[in-house]
C-alpha cells in the first residue's frame, strides 16, 4: 500500500488506515524505530512488561542474589558522632 506524506508543521506524517490500526493493536501510542533504513511502527509496550517472566527465570536459574545488601551498616554508625 502507497500512502503520502502529509505536511504537519515543519514535519511530515503518513496517515495510517484504521483497518491497519487494528490490525497491527495499535493504542494511542505506538513505538517508532528505524532498523537498516526502513522505518518501523510497532505497537507501543508497557513500562516493565516482561519483567515478571525474567525474574521468574532468574529465580529459577538461581541467578537472583541481591547486588546491594538490605543493610549497609558501618563502624561509623555505632560510634557517637561530634557535629
Amino acid at each position: 500500500m502507497k500512502v503520502n506524506l502529509v505536511p504537519i508543521g515543519n514535519s511530515k506524517g503518513v496517515r495510517i488506515p484504521s483497518s491497519v490500526i487494528k490490525e497491527c493493536g495499535f493504542g494511542e501510542q505506538i513505538e517508532m524505530r528505524v532498523e537498516h533504513g526502513i522505518v518501523v511502527l510497532a505497537p507501543a509496550r508497557r513500562t516493565r512488561d516482561g519483567w515478571d517472566g525474567a525474574f521468574a527465570k532468574m529465580a529459577a536459574a538461581e541467578d537472583d542474589a541481591l547486588l546491594i545488601p538490605d543493610t549497609m551498616e558501618h563502624d561509623w554508625d555505632k560510634e557517637e558522632w561530634e557535629w
